[in-house]
């Protein structure tokens, strides 16, 4: 796994579980988990997952309460731009991974568990 990241002080355990049980999920899909917590730059790509070709910058968000129609708010215009920008970084930075595919996720955690995923779920330009 490249660059191992530290959870911040400021993560709750509902998140780090929520992406504890992200990256299980794809795990059993088939994908290889590249990195988890991957920082740069003040940007954060939660999960970063490849397979066959193609790789995934997953935003893990871990709720009990609220649901999917409240993910436009959570991740917003500047949230997508500093994944994007961040996702960038991580390609430079990993270029062994320059020529696959890219896609951007977000993956709705709730009691621990999958409850939804969204492939492409948001584009930039890379």
């Amino acid at each position: 796994m490249i660059g191992p990241g530290r959870p911040s002080r400021s993560s709750s355990a509902a998140g780090r579980e929520g992406e504890a049980a992200a990256a299980a999920f794809l795990e059993a899909e088939g994908w290889t988990i590249v990195s988890r917590n991957f920082r740069w730059r003040g940007g954060e790509l939660d999960i970063v997952a490849a397979r066959a070709g193609m790789i995934a910058f997953i935003e893990v968000k871990a709720w009990e309460r609220l649901g999917p129609e409240e993910l436009d708010r959570a991740i917003g215009p500047e949230k997508r731009r500093k994944i994007v920008e961040t996702a960038k970084l991580f390609l430079s930075r990993y270029r062994e991974y320059s020529s696959c595919a890219v896609r951007f996720d977000v993956i709705l955690v709730r009691a621990g568990r999958v409850a939804q995923r969204y492939r492409s779920a948001f584009t930039g330009e890379l």
